[in-house]
């Protein structure tokens, strides 16, 4: 059944086109063409990007972070107590008015301490700004190293310049060894933040992110098989354009370097529009619509590719939405931060005040009292 299946998933009609079979694709003639068994090797690099990630987090970024004066802000924790703590795991971390009375009455709190509990409790779960610092800082590290890199490995390139030349000798365009390395280490990054997205800082876009990593993987696997390398290359560069932007604004932002990061954000969202809303819909998706078809009859391979071009578009336009939105509190002063980001919640005045004057009056009784206030919820 296995090999009845792998026979149908490679047969040459799905990805190919009319009159091209696997045979053509073999090494020959000193031609070298990318093969499915080249991938395998992601994996391995994929985990070698996390220990390096865990390094430079460790031995770069946090130093960097200190040097911009960025710590942690010390959070009041929420007491220990097993039915507000079952509650939050498993109903809701945001009860309504009538939940939290029926939480102060079974653990005979006030609607107030309850309230301060959950406020706290959510708190404890957002990460850090040093932890968000880190991953910003990782991230800008190698979208600038990609991309300088691919530049550097494209620019002579007559295809880098021209679409109609993208499809010249397609399919049997031979690879590259700077093609290689940049498909190679890209999806091994790619397959990285795969493996840490359930770890990272997640943001509202999280569903987003994962459909945007395995739509990325997706279309650079296929491009790779079918060697639609001239154009994978393409749409990674284009990609990492503004990506490069988006993470050191964040850096900025972390570091509460306002005007550096306002001149990156709007730097950013020009080179967004341009590369994700122009450039890559435009010239690249119209590319593979519309020149593999005046010289091929279309083929599956040919609408995969290009509906997977489309999702990722369809991605482009939501970011392009959230971005518009945070421009616009940008423009009328009112921006305080990634409209992806979930923001901490703030102790109030009177919560502070009333945290201090127990601490001041009751130090040995009051213990006591907590620890009675703990058992009642106990049971």
């Amino acid at each position: 059944m296995f090999q009845t299946i792998h026979e149908w998933f490679w047969w040459h009609r799905i990805w190919l086109p009319v009159n091209l079979t696997w045979a053509d694709l073999e090494d020959k003639d000193g031609r070298v063409y990318a093969k499915p068994s080249h991938l395998y090797i992601t994996i391995l690099y994929a985990v070698v990007f996390l220990i390096v990630r865990h390094v430079f987090e460790r031995l770069i970024a946090t130093p960097v972070a200190k040097c911009f004066g960025i710590k942690d802000t010390v959070r009041l924790k929420a007491v220990q107590n097993p039915v507000l703590e079952k509650y939050f795991c498993s109903n809701s971390k945001n009860p309504t008015q009538s939940e939290i009375n029926g939480l102060s009455k079974k653990c005979n709190w006030s609607e107030r301490q309850v309230e301060r509990w959950f406020r706290r409790r959510r708190n404890q779960e957002r990460p850090g700004i040093l932890k968000k610092f880190r991953e910003a800082s990782w991230r800008f590290t190698f979208y600038l190293s990609a991309f300088i890199g691919g530049l550097v490995a494209l620019y002579d390139k007559p295809w880098f310049y021209d679409m109609q030349q993208v499809w010249d000798d397609f399919p049997k365009q031979s690879l590259m060894e700077s093609q290689y390395w940049y498909y190679i280490i890209e999806m091994s990054f790619y397959w990285s933040l795969l493996f840490r997205v359930a770890f990272d800082v997640k943001r509202k876009d999280f569903r987003e992110q994962i459909v945007h990593h395995l739509a990325t993987l997706l279309l650079l696997g296929f491009s790779w098989f079918a060697n639609y390398i001239r154009i994978g290359t393409l749409v990674m560069v284009t990609h990492d354009a503004s990506d490069v932007l988006l993470e050191s604004a964040k850096m900025f932002n972390y570091a509460k370097w306002t005007t550096a990061c306002n001149l990156l954000f709007v730097l950013f969202a020009l080179v967004f529009f341009i590369t994700r809303l122009i450039i890559f819909p435009f010239w690249l998706i119209h590319c593979t619509w519309v020149y593999p078809v005046q010289r091929f009859p279309a083929f599956f391979g040919y609408y995969f590719f290009n509906v997977m071009l489309v999702v990722l578009q369809l991605l482009h336009i939501f970011w392009a939405y959230l971005i518009l939105c945070m421009l616009k509190k940008f423009l009328f002063g009112n921006l305080v931060g990634d409209e992806r980001s979930d923001h901490e919640e703030e102790e109030d005045v009177s919560d502070s005040a009333e945290d201090e004057g127990h601490g001041k009056v009751r130090n040995g009784a009051a213990a006591v009292g907590d620890a009675a206030v703990d058992s009642q919820c106990n049971h």
